[in-house]
């Protein structure tokens, strides 16, 4: 017997790039996040079990995308397609961060920095 409530599976209808940052960084992994719009209208973050990801450099690991210190490049192009339908494709340049991240203070330099006698 089949139950009438039984809910029939959701099919992707489109993906979307849904970046959390406006560069790559080198040295690190990158996550590129999709997200699929879903036939019942629901957005829902898809991974690499449901997609296939490329870039013209670095080397993907799950949806995160390695990007070697060394990398000279000032942008990576990015192609992502759907598991079970490679038509649907979406394509994208993420540029690399140029400017080397600031050295952050260890904890011994932020307690014992000496305070400002006029409270700043």
């Amino acid at each position: 017997m089949v139950c009438p409530l039984f809910a029939k599976a959701q099919k992707v209808e489109s993906i979307y790039v849904n970046l959390y940052t406006d560069s790559l960084k080198k040295g690190t992994f990158n996550y590129i996040n999709i997200d699929g719009k879903m036939s019942n209208g629901r957005y829902l973050p898809l991974d690499s079990t449901q997609l296939v990801f490329w870039a013209s450099a670095g080397k993907f690991s799950g949806n995160s995308l390695w990007i070697d210190r060394d990398f000279a490049a000032q942008k990576v192009d990015i192609k992502v397609s759907l598991r079970n339908n490679p038509a649907m494709i979406k394509e994208f340049t993420i540029y690399v961060k140029q400017m080397p991240d600031p050295e952050l203070k260890t904890m011994d330099e932020i307690m014992n920095k000496p305070k400002n006698r006029n409270g700043k």
